[in-house]
């Protein structure tokens, strides 16, 4: 009889894909814990589970992730996991995409994902750059960051990333940080709960290219940035505007309730199958 391995090791495919290809100091095999602690406190099998992706650093983490899993085109995870929503309702499907993968190339896909209110869970894990492909700048980069496509600071402004998927309909929009890890598993776990579209921006840090060209110090002080910097909705809701500038703000966002996609979907077809049966000769 095989010997019980520990809960996490139940997730990953440990003796094929490891050691993982991300830097020292990121944060994504942060998410990627969190992730597994989510599901296991929910207590889902893990083959009901799909988790799916598209092409950069955050995109890797279907190859070590023992669920179902899609590793699709660059900024196309939500396309995929639309499909598979449409063709199998009761797989619980999760989108684990980078800032350049969700919101640029695939920034089209994200707003109408979250328009449709379909019943996927996205995990966007913000470093503020491309960092697979050297660095160059997101639609998350902040103003007069440096980055190899703004060696002279960013001029664009930045997407509030939380902002605009509550505004395009999400039923659920949180924001974590790699730093408060045991906010950010029932962030997550919050966010796979929820009937609808779901999203949590998860913030990270990027040592290696964006910490590097902004002189941001080592792994250690970029995360002591994101304690420092950052305050709960809670207490954000009391403090002013001038307060708050430069400030990241974390928890739930917005959360609603709406018609979710894929039961408007299947109430549709019914219809229009009744309404055929009905005219049959």
């Amino acid at each position: 009889m095989a010997a019980i391995l520990p809960y996490e090791y139940k997730y990953l495919r440990a003796k094929k894909k490891f050691p993982h290809v991300w830097c020292p100091g990121c944060g994504i095999g942060i998410v990627m814990g969190s992730i597994i602690r989510a599901v296991d406190s929910l207590g889902w099998n893990k083959n009901d589970v799909m988790l799916v992706s598209g092409i950069g650093c955050t995109s890797r983490m279907p190859v070590y992730l023992d669920f179902n899993t899609l590793h699709t085109m660059h900024g196309r995870a939500l396309a995929f996991a639309t499909g598979v929503k449409l063709a199998n309702p009761e797989l619980r499907v999760i989108a684990v995409m980078g800032d350049g993968d969700a919101l640029a190339i695939g920034g089209n896909h994200i707003i109408h994902a979250a328009r449709r209110n379909i019943d996927i869970t996205s995990i966007i894990v913000n470093n503020f750059n491309y960092g697979m492909t050297g660095g160059q700048h997101s639609p998350t980069t902040p103003v007069n960051a440096i980055t190899s496509t703004s060696p002279h600071g960013m001029i664009e402004p930045d997407f509030d990333t939380c902002a605009l998927l509550s505004a395009a309909g999400a039923s659920f929009v949180a924001r974590a940080t790699v730093y408060h890890v045991v906010e950010m598993d029932g962030l997550i776990r919050q966010a796979l709960e929820k009937k609808g579209f779901s999203v949590v921006e998860a913030l990270s840090p990027c040592p290696t290219n964006f910490g590097r060209a902004n002189r941001l110090g080592d792994a250690v002080k970029m995360m002591e940035g994101l304690r420092d910097n950052s305050v709960t909705a809670v207490k954000a809701a009391g403090m002013t505007p001038e307060e708050l500038a430069g400030k990241i703000v974390r928890g739930v966002l917005s959360e609603r309730e709406a018609p979710e996609y894929t039961e408007l979907y299947r109430g549709l077809c019914a219809r229009v199958q009744g309404a055929r049966a009905e005219v049959a000769p």
